[in-house]
């Protein structure tokens, strides 16, 4: 039995689960940059443009760990996409982590309410990924 009880940034052992996330928004830069995040961590990356595909996509592949949605989306919400997540029998297993360039006090509320994992303000930093990826990985 490994245990990497080490501090520092070592990354052995750390590849034992690859975390599989979707990561949704409508910006392409936003989506690029999240993803280059998490790539970076180690981590499997499917991305698409709007919550509609995001659902889509669950239907067909829900062995997804992790999904990582902005707020505000045309069409859906990130807030709609996680009720919607969270109302599946499925899905509702999968933390959802809602980002935003807006700091809306009873927004980020409501998300947690509703059952988020986290909320993050963009621009996402590298700190808050793999602070999310440490916790999932427990």
């Amino acid at each position: 039995m490994m245990s990497s009880a080490r501090g520092g940034k070592g990354t052995s052992g750390e590849a034992e689960r690859e975390l599989h996330v979707l990561a949704v928004d409508d910006s392409s830069v936003d989506r690029a940059v999240i993803a280059k995040l998490l790539r970076s961590s180690k981590h499997r990356v499917t991305t698409v443009d709007s919550g509609k595909r995001a659902l889509e996509l669950l239907g067909l592949e829900p062995n997804v760990n992790m999904i990582i949605t902005d707020y505000w989306m045309p069409e859906m919400t990130g807030y709609e996409l996680l009720k919607k997540v969270k109302e599946s029998s499925t899905l509702k297993e999968i933390p959802v982590v809602i980002m935003s360039s807006e700091n809306v006090p009873n927004r980020i509320n409501r998300c947690l309410e509703e059952g988020a994992e986290d909320f993050l303000l963009k621009p996402v930093r590298p700190s808050d990924v793999s602070r999310l990826c440490s916790r999932m990985m427990r």
